[in-house]
């Protein structure tokens, strides 16, 4: 068991002392499910497309290593630290979308991923969390300082981001991230008419998503009409959750991962569902709420506005995320390509996942601890 002195003024003892436990062991068990998921859908994906059995486990494991290193870096960080590092990686993402747009390959009709050094990366996922921070850091600074316009610095960053994701297009990840923004907008405190013009700006951009972008026309038409297209994928996945029942068929008993071609990635709850049962995927989900609503509770006991904004704005990303891939799966929504957070296999969206739990822990460290080392 881990075991530092109050009086340890290292950096793993300060580390220890002040970061919330809580929340660091439920993220801890949600990187855990992981990596049972990937143990139990990856060897199927890799036989069928003629990789070695276990390629995308090793390379999930492999991918654990820098996700808790970051975890751990960047936790560490004090306000000013996660500002300027944020600010940095909203600035590379920008630039690595737009590198994306002119030599990512296109898949299913979008760009949204670019290989670097031998590796395949999607920006956006990063953009996301840096994004929240911008967006708390404006706002807190518009109170702060008057003639300060953060609401219109944090519009242009936003409005940026939502541009080039249109170009790829990303549709999904303008919902979580638009969704997640206005929520930071709305807590900073904003007339009803904003709220009123916020849910006709949500409804005109579903419209127009709806009318001008094929793909999505075809996912509302297909959730709403049996009839129109290829229902395959969430066919299985109802399947999948029939087959496990309440208690599931056992770990590495489910059949439907042989042919749900997204078993690892966007339909993985899927595979919870058939080989760990009903039981198992409600643990999981009280997992999931409870991170959120814990860290939103804790966060809005803070009295600096800028940990407040930031906290809930990444904690509803997390959740917002976790909700669409979940109810996807269940064909409670259309299906849209989101990952389940280090439980969905995929580098980018492991390591993006692990630099928002690193910040959610820095911001909720514990600041009234008084002890060597330790301010």
């Amino acid at each position: 068991m881990i075991s530092f002195s109050r009086t340890d003024s290292g950096i793993f003892g300060a580390w220890w002392w002040t970061v919330d436990r809580v929340m660091l062991f439920s993220f801890f068990a949600i990187m855990i499910f992981g990596v049972l998921m990937a143990a139990a859908a990856t060897p199927m994906v890799a036989n069928r497309i003629g990789l070695e059995r276990f390629y995308f486990l090793k390379r999930h494991l492999a991918y654990m290593i820098p996700s808790l290193l970051t975890i751990f870096f960047v936790s560490t960080f004090d306000n000013a630290m996660i500002k300027k590092f944020s600010l940095a990686l909203f600035a590379l993402s920008i630039g690595l979308i737009v590198l994306t747009l002119l030599m990512g390959a296109e898949t299913k009709g979008a760009k949204r991923w670019v290989m670097l050094f031998g590796f395949s990366i999607q920006p956006s996922e990063f953009a996301k969390p840096a994004l929240m921070i911008i967006t708390a850091w404006m706002f807190a600074k518009e109170q702060e300082t008057k003639g300060f316009r953060g609401r219109f610095m944090a519009s242009i960053s936003l409005s940026l981001l939502v541009f080039l994701l249109l170009l790829q297009p990303d549709i999904g990840m303008i919902l979580v991230t638009t969704s997640c923004w206005f929520g930071q907008l709305f807590l900073n405190g904003l007339s009803l008419w904003l709220v009123l013009g916020a849910v006709v700006f949500f409804l005109i951009s579903a419209l127009l998503a709806y009318m001008f972008f094929p793909h999505v026309t075809l996912r509302v038409d297909k959730f709403f009409n049996p009839a129109v297209g290829d229902h395959y994928q969430i066919n299985r996945s109802l399947e999948a959750f029939s087959n496990g029942g309440l208690w599931g068929t056992g770990p590495g008993e489910g059949i439907i991962k042989k042919h749900l071609p997204d078993a690892h990635s966007d339909f993985v709850f899927a595979v919870l569902g058939e080989e760990f049962g009903f039981v198992v995927c409600l643990a999981v989900i009280i997992l999931l709420c409870f991170i959120v609503v814990y860290g939103m509770t804790k966060a809005l006991k803070e009295n600096d506005l800028f940990s407040i904004l930031a906290s809930v704005g990444l904690l509803a990303q997390f959740g917002l995320q976790s909700f669409i891939n979940i109810a996807s799966t269940v064909h409670l929504i259309p299906t849209k390509g989101i990952t389940l957070p280090f439980m969905s296999y995929g580098g980018s969206s492991m390591l993006a996942a692990s630099i928002s739990v690193g910040m959610i822990l820095a911001l909720g460290k514990h600041k009234n601890i008084s002890y060597a080392g330790v301010g």
